[in-house]
């Protein structure tokens, strides 16, 4: 089969494109695994579990890449303790899973925005128009979420984004060796400050206990973190992105809301009412349009892996 390395390229192969599927089905789908998880573990904890397994073996497979510590600790910190940590304590009882896959992609224009304000440029009417479509849907899931989304899980979600975006411009600065190399060495930078937290706001009895008590499915939710989602995703979508360009691979991320809102329907309950399907449609347009007007480079920069 003949695969696209140039950018003059219309379309990806069949076979990187069942690829990029299946990579954002386990990205829309881990939001209900990470449920699973938090129905043993507290969410700082299974954070700090999930880093740990990323690290422990794979550093001894994965050169580490040629980054300064400080880089990796910052990356480590920010997605240990603002990206994951505040998700998880989001979805454990503030937001749905389904719900949580949406609004975090919010990350995209918080990406785009620090971006722009970083190179001095200003917004273009297109990113302010794509803007407005998911402010409409953020606002029409703060209004109606009752039960699905309460707005601190709203407002949980959305700082989890920002810290997102942080990451993505720290990786954006380049990553050589690549975005696997990256990320697991930066994982034990995302450990200490999510151990140290969970330590003191959830406390050791309570880390303890979940150890001991915990269920196989909760195990293999934190097994799933570290391999299906980061390993294997994170691997996956960086082999996509030096095959093809930016532009081919990026909108396959417009599917990581869609998985993750049927998967929590079909899954663990979660309504599906008119107003989250019209937010959920207002959200994605919004990405859309900001999607389809930015540089390639952008793109890859802000629809990188959950």
């Amino acid at each position: 089969m003949r695969i696209a390395t140039t950018s003059n390229e219309a379309s990806l192969p069949p076979a990187d494109l069942l690829l990029g599927v299946a990579i954002t089905t386990i990205w829309g789908t881990n939001f209900v695994v990470i449920r699973f998880g938090l129905q043993s573990f507290p969410p700082l904890a299974f954070a700090c579990l999930r880093f740990a397994l990323v690290f422990v073996p794979a550093m001894l497979f994965v050169p580490r890449p040629k980054v300064g510590f400080g880089r990796l600790a910052l990356y480590g910190a920010i997605t240990g303790g603002g990206q994951f940590g505040l998700l998880f304590i989001a979805l454990r009882g503030f937001i749905s899973p389904g719900l949580g896959s949406l609004v975090i992609q919010c990350q995209v224009f918080f990406t785009v925005a620090i971006a722009a304000i970083k190179g001095g440029e200003s917004l273009g009417i297109r990113q302010v128009i794509a803007a407005a479509f998911a402010v409409a849907g953020l606002s029409l899931i703060a209004f109606e979420g009752g039960g699905d989304a309460s707005l601190e899980g709203l407002v949980l979600v959305l700082l989890a984004g920002l810290a997102w975006a942080v990451a993505n411009i720290l990786m954006r600065a380049g990553t050589p060796g690549g975005m696997l190399a990256f990320v697991i060495w930066s994982s034990p930078f995302a450990v200490l400050p999510l151990l140290i937290l969970s330590l003191v706001f959830e406390g050791p009895e309570k880390i303890l206990v979940a150890s001991t008590s915990a269920s196989a499915l909760a195990w293999l939710s934190v097994v799933w973190q570290a391999t299906g989602n980061t390993l294997f995703g994170f691997a996956a979508w960086g082999r996509l992105l030096q095959r093809h360009p930016a532009f081919l691979v990026a909108p396959l991320a417009l599917l990581v809301p869609v998985f993750g809102i049927g998967s929590s329907v079909l899954l663990v309950g979660e309504g599906l009412q008119v107003w989250k399907i019209a937010a959920t449609l207002l959200v994605i347009a919004g990405l859309g349009i900001n999607l389809f007007g930015t540089t390639s480079s952008a793109r890859e920069a802000s629809y990188g892996p959950e």
